[in-house]
């Protein structure tokens, strides 16, 4: 190992299992202290342990490395604050955040209900924005003081914000909030010394096993397992790290999966029309369609 997160101090939610913990137990390899931050609920939100964290903690230490287990909620206003309090408390600073906690609740949109919808809004993106407050007024605080801050947060999107997903409206909803809010971060916390980027990963997690059994198997022994999560957690570690050419990317969107990065280009201005005065109902139907012709098709949406 390069040990290029040597020193830092860095939270990863969700970190009891899958990609989350394939993150915490790659920063630890790579010299960070990790906070491995868990309620140890069901893949639907439900119950909780303090288990799975207790259990990645155990692994980390086993190895050499420093970690201790966090079981707030980052969904709650307070528990989020909780987080970064412990981080701070146990050692001495935060440098890193990674948000990655998440459930699922997959219905098609005739079908879901509130509860459901409320559920995965409230864990994926105010979880992401509760920890991202915390954190943020947590450095602001130090840069105002004259500390000198060199953080940085990664968030957890999807294909499915990134393009939608048939039977999954609430969760791409709540994946597509999380680019935004990544791209406010990013131009809001710059004067602070942080940088705030978002990853799209695809891999075999217990939230994925499900809905792409067959696309994600494991493969045969020996064969590079395209789909396992720690392929993931290189761009992380990078990202979160020591090294110079890290500090200046932020605003960003990275497509993860095996050995491949694929930089997101999000929404851009495309074909236009000005005509320097209101338009008329009447006049769109050759407009609209004309303007459509000029543009890129949109990619499908997975399971369209």
């Amino acid at each position: 190992m390069s040990g290029v997160c040597t020193g830092r101090v860095v939270i990863v939610t969700g970190a009891g299992r899958g990609l989350g913990r394939a993150h915490a137990l790659a920063f630890a390899a790579e010299g960070a202290k990790v906070v491995v931050n868990d309620v140890g609920a069901a893949l639907d939100g439900s119950g909780g342990s303090s288990g799975p964290a207790d259990d990645v903690v155990a692994e980390i230490r086993a190895a050499g490395g420093e970690a201790v287990a966090d079981g707030h909620d980052v969904a709650d206003w307070a528990g989020a604050r909780g987080v970064i309090e412990r981080a701070v408390a146990e050692f001495g600073r935060l440098d890193v955040l990674v948000n990655n906690a998440g459930i699922l609740r997959d219905r098609m949109v005739v079908s879901l209900d509130e509860a459901e919808w409320d559920a995965v809004v409230r864990v994926h993106l105010k979880g992401h924005a509760a920890m991202l407050h915390h954190a943020a007024a947590y450095w602001r605080t130090e840069a105002k003081q004259g500390r000198p801050v060199d953080a940085r947060v990664i968030n957890t999107s999807s294909g499915a914000g990134l393009l939608g997903s048939v039977g999954q409206g609430c969760y791409s909803a709540a994946k597509a909030g999380i680019l935004g809010l990544t791209l406010v971060a990013a131009a809001e916390l710059a004067r602070y010394g942080v940088t705030v980027n978002a990853i799209a990963p695809a891999a075999r997690t217990r939230m994925t096993e499900a809905a792409f059994a067959d696309t994600m198997a494991a493969p045969e022994a020996g064969a590079f397992d395209a789909m396992a999560p720690e392929n993931v957690s290189p761009l992380l570690v990078w990202l979160g790290g020591n090294d110079a050419e890290a500090a200046k990317v932020t605003g960003r969107v990275f497509e993860l999966d095996g050995g491949r990065i694929t930089v997101a280009d999000g929404w851009r201005r495309g074909p236009t029309v000005e005509i320097g005065r209101r338009w008329e109902p009447g006049e769109l139907s050759a407009v609209v369609p004309a303007l459509l012709a000029e543009s890129n098709p949109p990619e499908p949406v997975y399971g369209s």
